[in-house]
Parts: C-alpha cells; sequence; structure tokens
C-alpha cells in the first residue's frame, strides 16, 4: 500500500459509523470517534456551570455577585469529588433490589472498562464517570439560584454536597441505574426529571423554608420587583446554557450515531426557539412590554421540556413541546410570586415547573408507543416525593443546628461583603481617578461676556 494514501484506511472507518469488525466487535475506530464525542459533550456539559453561574449572577443584586460565583464554583469542585467517592457507585450500581444499591467507594474499570467491550464500544469507564459527573453537579446549581441573597454560605455548601452525593444519586439509579422505575418503562431520556426535576424540588423546598427576600413582598401581600444587575450577563449565561445542552442532549444518546446524535440536537434546538419566542410574546401580552428575562426563561423553559424526549419525539413534537413550555414558564413565574414563594431567577419555574410537563410530554408526544403518560406520571410522583422529602429534611436540620438565613442587617449589606468581605466591582478607584485629573487640568481661559455677546452679533 502506498505510504502516503495509507491513512485514508482508518479514516475510512472512523468516518463509518457502522463500521465494525468481522466478528462482530466495534471496531476501534468506531470506539475512538465514540468516546472522542462523549468527552466533547462533557466538556460542553461543564460550559453549562459557567452558563448558570453568568444567568444567576446577573439576574441577582450586584451586593451578591461574589456570593453566587462562589456557590456555583464550590458546587462543580464538591460534585466531581463526591461523585468520585460514592456517587458514580450510587448511581450505577450494578445488581440490586431496584431501590438502593452500592457499587463500592472510588473508581475502578474493571479489566474491560476502557475497552470496546465497556457500553457496547460507546465510551470508556473514565469517560462515562466524567460525563455523569458533570450531570451530578448541575442538579444542586439549580437550587442555588432559588435560594440567593439570603441563604448562608457554610449551610448550603453543606447541603448541595449531600444533595449531590447521595440524593441525586440513589434517585437516578431508579431510572438510569437499572432501578424500579426503569423496570416500570419510565423513560428520561436526558433528565427532565431525574436532573431538572430533582434539582427543582431542591430549589422549592429551598425556598419555602428560607422564605422571600427583604422587601420583595409587603404585608398587603404586594410584590415589589428586585431588579438584576446585570442583563448583558444573564443573556450570555442563557446562551452558553444553550449550547452546553448540545453535549448534555446530544451526548445521552451515549455514542457518535451520526442519526440518532444530529436528530437530538435539531429536536433541541427547535424546543429552546419556540420556548423563547412563546414566552416573549405571552409575557408581552401579560406585562404590556417585551420582558428579556422572561425570554430568556423561555429557552430554558423549552431546553428543559424536550430534554427528556429529545430522542422519541419529531421535529413538530419538538417544537410543540418547547412552545407549551414557554407559556407554562411565564404562567408559572406569575403564580410563584402571588403565593409568595422567592425565587430570584425563576429556577423552581424553569427547571420544575417544566421539567414536570416536559416528562409528561413523553408519554403524549413519543413515537414509542410504549411510553405511556400513566408510567410517566408515576415516576414525576416518585421522585417528587422522595426529592422533596430530603430536601426539606436537609434544609430544616440545618435551621434548626446551624441556621440557613443570614442576618437582617447582613442581606441589607449584601452578601459579598457579609459572608466574603469584597465586592465584585471595584469602582472606588474610578471616581478618586477623575478627581485626581480634574484637580491637574488647568482652568479653562473664558472669555468676557462683553466679547461674547459681540462674537454672538
Amino acid at each position: 500500500m502506498n505510504r502516503k494514501l495509507g491513512w485514508l484506511a482508518p479514516a475510512a472507518v472512523l468516518l463509518l459509523p457502522g463500521a465494525a469488525l468481522a466478528d462482530g466487535d466495534v471496531s476501534l475506530a468506531l470506539f475512538t470517534a465514540n468516546n472522542v464525542w462523549m468527552m466533547l459533550a462533557a466538556g460542553l456539559v461543564f460550559i453549562m456551570h459557567l452558563g448558570f453561574a453568568c444567568l444567576e449572577s446577573g439576574l441577582t443584586r450586584a451586593k451578591n455577585t461574589v456570593n453566587i460565583l462562589f456557590k456555583n464554583t464550590f458546587i462543580i469542585c464538591a460534585g466531581i469529588l463526591t461523585y468520585w467517592i460514592c456517587g458514580f457507585n450510587l448511581m450505577y450500581p450494578g445488581e440490586f433490589n431496584g431501590f438502593l444499591g452500592f457499587a463500592g467507594f472510588g473508581l475502578d474499570p474493571g479489566p474491560e472498562g476502557n475497552t470496546a467491550a465497556y457500553a457496547d464500544g460507546g465510551y470508556t469507564y473514565w469517560t462515562d464517570f466524567l460525563f455523569q459527573a458533570m450531570f451530578a453537579a448541575t442538579a444542586a446549581t439549580i437550587v442555588s439560584g432559588a435560594v440567593a441573597e439570603r441563604v448562608k454560605l457554610k449551610s448550603f455548601m453543606i447541603f448541595s454536597t449531600v444533595f449531590v452525593g447521595l440524593v441525586y444519586t440513589i434517585a437516578g439509579s431508579w431510572k438510569w441505574g437499572g432501578g424500579w422505575l426503569d423496570g416500570l418503562g419510565f423513560y428520561d431520556f436526558a433528565g427532565s426529571t431525574l436532573v431538572h426535576s430533582v434539582g427543582g424540588w431542591g430549589a422549592l423546598m429551598g425556598a419555602v423554608i428560607l422564605g422571600s427576600r427583604l422587601g420583595k413582598y409587603s404585608k398587603s401581600g404586594k410584590m415589589t420587583p428586585l431588579p438584576g444587575s446585570n442583563m448583558p450577563m444573564a443573556a450570555v449565561g442563557v446562551f452558553l446554557l444553550w449550547l452546553g445542552w448540545f453535549g448534555f442532549n446530544g451526548g445521552s444518546v451515549l455514542s457518535a450515531d451520526p442519526e440518532a446524535t444530529s436528530r437530538v440536537l435539531v429536536t433541541t434546538c427547535l424546543a429552546a426557539a419556540a420556548g423563547g419566542v412563546v414566552s416573549m410574546f405571552v409575557s408581552q401580552f401579560v406585562a404590556g412590554k417585551p420582558d428579556l428575562s422572561m425570554a430568556l426563561n423561555g429557552i430554558l423553559a423549552g431546553l428543559v421540556g424536550i430534554t427528556a424526549g429529545a430522542d422519541v419525539t419529531t421535529p413538530l413534537s419538538a417544537v410543540t413541546i418547547g412552545a407549551i413550555a414557554g407559556g407554562i414558564v411565564v404562567g408559572s413565574v406569575i403564580f410563584f410570586d402571588r403565593i409568595r414563594i422567592d425565587d430570584p431567577v425563576g429556577a423552581i419555574s424553569v427547571h420544575l415547573t417544566c421539567g414536570i410537563w416536559g416528562t409528561l410530554a413523553v408519554g403524549i408526544f413519543s413515537t414509542n408507543p410504549e411510553h405511556t403518560l400513566w408510567i410517566q406520571a408515576i415516576g414525576v410522583g416518585a421522585y417528587g416525593l422522595f426529592t422533596a422529602t430530603c430536601a426539606a429534611a436537609l434544609f430544616f436540620g440545618l435551621k434548626v443546628t446551624m441556621g440557613i438565613r443570614v442576618s437582617e442587617e447582613e442581606e441589607l449589606e449584601g452578601l459579598d461583603l457579609s459572608e466574603h468581605g469584597m465586592h465584585a466591582y471595584d469602582v472606588s478607584g474610578v471616581g478618586a481617578g477623575l478627581e485626581e485629573v480634574l484637580a491637574r487640568r488647568p482652568a479653562p481661559v473664558r472669555a468676557p461676556a462683553t466679547h461674547l455677546a459681540t462674537e454672538s452679533s
């Protein structure tokens, strides 16, 4: 074979996802391609944490920006470590009773973990862990936004560590780990319930137990808007999340299968666009003017809604699911404000309300007749009961032991200063520098008034 053309043979195999060895095993080239895509997808999901950090800091007040960013930084670090210690093996315990299992501490790929024999050649054991660890931390990030601007930092750090390490992983084993809901036929492709509703239930319990921010609601029940500090940052956050969702849903195909992956990306994108457009019109109808924050949350609502069934819906169904989610999120935000549940970023409405809708939508729009609305509802109810109970127990336990809410003085001052002793934006030198420049500048020479009058005449 010509050496200069010799690379074409493995490249051709790499570009043919159906290529396999004669004995039926997945080819090395296909195994490599699958694994590369899954590693890239893990990176895209990681980018979502930057998106959450931008969104939450943009939709909250400037005096709490450092606190928001610190919590998001802690969550991804703690989430990865707890998933390494025990989370991965709680969520994927192998043989277990369907409700709770544990395969041991740490990571162990075994003799076939990094070969094509693992996961049907879709990825290696290490890539599997990395991809799933990115998902785990996302659930706690959802809680962060809903309890922003009044939760004690140390209490939240303890909550998020336990929530990711134990609650999310045990619940996840019921479906993705081959547990009882998986045997029942419950379906959640990439986590409308397993990730978003689980995080949403935690967010709801936290917001209820913490109470609203000072000044948010009057005694008469009137709601006072507490606008975010940086809408450009919020918009950047949403577009980063949209980008990350290509890995979140696209990677959930669990291989680089060209038809399945590209289809999922299309349904994901269509649902997001439909959610954004509908939320724009609905919010304008309700408020009289277009609301950017509602439009941004409408995009996220469409993304959350399609996540459960992105691989089993047609493009038209994806648009319908996203559009309905875009309308639901506006109504949900208004509803929670009316019952005085304060959620600074709309996390409960986006992730819980639309996560429930997206999961139920599988039973309505799925191209697989085995997916039924009744089974989907059972799954939604089971996850809601378990997660809400665990989250409430955690928050109540922290409340009676170390407290979960900062003092009124600290809240009014801002958590950046009270919890961290710093500000996100140092503008102290701007005014001083301007004063110094003006002091050095010579006084302007002004013409006599008579001269001005002569010139003007």
